[in-house]
């Protein structure tokens, strides 16, 4: 992704603030996929251990976590709320 976006601004192909918002979409979708591997690797993890009330509450937290940060993310990588239509 980076190497993409330096090869675009030498080769001087577009311009600098659609090379930044391009690069910015594909680091940000990036992450978001992380984000969602790392919750379903903690769902996967909590059936496989123990399940107690501390592991069942530690993943309800992390999960909440992870839910907000994917959820902060894909409103700054959209710029606007997730409900409202694309028009």
């Amino acid at each position: 992704m980076t190497a993409l976006a330096v090869f675009q601004l030498l080769s001087k192909r577009r311009d600098t603030d659609s090379i930044y918002r391009d690069l910015r979409q594909r680091l940000g979708r990036g992450i978001l996929l992380g984000l969602e591997l790392f919750v379903a690797a903690d769902v996967i993890y909590s059936v496989v251990v123990d399940v107690t009330f501390e592991t069942v509450g530690v993943l309800s937290i992390i999960m909440l976590i992870r839910t907000f940060l994917s959820f902060s993310l894909e409103v700054e990588l959209n710029g606007r709320w997730p409900w409202q239509n694309k028009d």
